[in-house]
């Protein structure tokens, strides 16, 4: 009996604790009613966007690089090749936007394992302001993209980041990447924050130029696999924070297949294993998954309908995260309280998977996270 009742306490916890996560992130991330005004003694900002390839609503996001309302501050885009298919695009949008401070800078700089970062060097070393935001290409750009990043700047702060909101899937595959971007990784990584544990995410990053230095410089973030996770710990180091948006920025998803959204949360897995494992090792409680498992058996063993337990844990789990999507204004259909369980069903093998498999690619490059092993990038 003391196992069954562990096991219904085991699954109480956890559901409760799902519901408060879901709480934060209904508070944290509800959308704003109306854009921010700029700061009364707006600091200049460069916006240092790196470039590889031509993603799903490629002129839409990176157009939206040049409509921010923001009085002063300067686009930068850094592309690694002179072929790469991006180029043509971002010289039609730099011709076409001629009242916005912008160039295009190509070359790589190897200084670590992590092609964003070689690419994104050249822009930093270029960028005129000292406030600076690293933004990839498929981050879609609010008018006060720049006033929401300032607004969660603090005294004690080093880096503001806001995690990727997906938008617009066009298959069941990218309502899955949805599922997880939103619902799931935006949520605890608000409750990350909220327990004083904020991390930073490299989708959108704003720093200032003498705390990157402090730390060594924009070259130092090689010291991990991904410039993320260097950054976190650089700003770390100095006793300061990471800070989120208060809404987060959408990434406009298109046509996902399968096995790019199974590769890419293997992908991010392993890194977190690699970069943060104590932070990692409790992930495996984040899902439905063994809270079903603990309420089938202990009906199993007090008579219960084990198929009647099961069900009614999984809409413990599903309706408040059914809820936040609606409650925020994320991208919800009749679907997804399904694809819900789906990735709850995947988490566990993804996480299994992250702490035995220290290999993936990532745009082309076979990348290790073994220190013995270097990585092989790809021309």
């Amino acid at each position: 009996m003391t196992t069954i009742y562990g096991a219904i306490l085991f699954c109480v916890v956890l559901t409760a604790l799902n519901c408060v996560s879901i709480g934060i992130a209904m508070v944290r991330a509800r959308p704003r009613s109306r854009p921010l005004p700029a700061p009364d003694q707006a600091p200049g900002v460069s916006l240092v966007r790196p470039l590889c390839g031509l993603d799903n609503f490629c002129e839409e996001t990176l157009g939206s690089s040049f409509s921010l309302d923001y009085p002063a501050y300067e686009v930068i885009f850094c592309v690694a090749r002179a072929y790469d298919p991006v180029i043509p695009l971002v010289e039609r949008l730099i011709a076409r936007n001629p009242h916005a401070p912008s160039r295009l800078i190509i070359g790589d700089e190897k200084v670590s394992l992590n092609p964003k970062l070689n690419n994104c060097v050249k822009g930093w070393d270029a960028a005129s302001y000292d406030w600076i935001i690293l933004a990839d290409a498929n981050v879609l750009m609010p008018k006060d993209y720049i006033q929401r990043l300032l607004a969660s700047w603090k005294d004690d702060t080093g880096l503001v980041c806001s995690m990727p909101l997906g938008s617009r899937p066009q298959t069941l595959w990218a309502e899955l990447e949805c599922a997880f971007l939103n619902t799931y990784e935006a949520r605890w990584q608000y409750c990350a924050e909220a327990v004083g544990l904020g991390f930073a995410q490299g989708k959108s990053m704003l720093t200032r130029r003498d705390i990157i230095e402090a730390g060594g410089g924009i070259r130092a973030l090689a010291s991990e696999i991904i410039e993320d996770a260097a950054s976190t710990k650089l700003v770390r180091s100095q006793g300061r924070a990471v800070n989120l948006v208060d809404s987060p920025f959408e990434q406009p998803l298109g046509s996902r297949s399968a096995r790019e959204v199974w590769l890419r949360q293997l992908r991010w897995a392993r890194t977190r294993r690699k970069t943060f494992p104590l932070a990692f090792a409790p992930e495996i409680l984040a899902g439905a998954a063994f809270p079903c498992l603990a309420a089938a058996y202990a009906a199993y063993f007090l008579g219960w309908s084990v198929t009647g337990a099961v069900f009614a844990v999984a809409i413990a789990w599903v309706a408040p995260e059914c809820l936040l999507a609606v409650a925020n204004k994320w991208h919800f259909s009749w679907r997804m309280p399904f694809v819900f369980l789906l990735r709850d069903l995947m988490l566990p093998i993804i996480y299994i998977d992250a702490w035995f498999v220290d290999h993936f690619t990532w745009r082309g490059n076979e990348m290790s996270m073994r220190e013995d092993e270097p990585s092989v990038e790809q021309g």
